[in-house]
């Protein structure tokens, strides 16, 4: 596809207002999503957002290298250092060498740390479903779970 990049059409050709309108009201209402949802789940640890995030990569990935956490992040090396040094404190994570160089630590979950993303995914879950079931309709629920294998066909590579 040919890209047309210009002040008044910084998108590819071929993108129409409906496709950046759409866009633009997606973008908004996942990100609202996540705010609320964020909001309607217990932090009592007071965890930071990027200390939630590394554990939630960690649970996904299984292992990850701290230079792999920080690339994921999009942070330095040195503010991952700092998240992985609070969350080995409080022990959510751990440090294992790796057997092919002994200067390299791959991270990984505790039990405490797998069961605070158990906990916090099944909270989210519970309001979430909570509220489907209080403000949808049948109709609106299938309506969801087809727009869901779309949104899927955005995110699948």
């Amino acid at each position: 596809m040919a890209k047309t990049k210009t002040a008044d059409n910084p998108v590819d050709a071929g993108v129409n207002a409906t496709d950046i309108e759409i866009a633009g009201n997606l973008r908004t209402v996942i990100h609202r999503l996540v705010k609320v949802l964020r909001k309607h789940t217990r932090n009592e640890e007071m965890l930071s957002l990027t200390e939630r995030s590394t554990l939630g990569l960690l649970y996904q990935h299984g292992q990850l290298l701290p230079t792999e956490l920080a690339q994921i992040e999009k942070v330095t090396t040195q503010s991952i250092s700092q998240v992985i040094a609070h969350l080995v404190e409080i022990a959510y994570i751990v440090k294992t060498p790796a057997e092919s160089d002994k200067r390299k630590a791959y991270l990984s979950l505790t039990p405490a740390g797998r069961d605070y993303i158990d906990r916090h995914r099944q909270e989210k879950q519970e309001w979430l479903a909570r509220v489907l079931h209080e403000r949808t309709s049948a109709r609106e629920k299938e309506v969801l779970s087809e727009a869901l294998v779309i949104l899927s066909k955005l995110i699948d590579e």
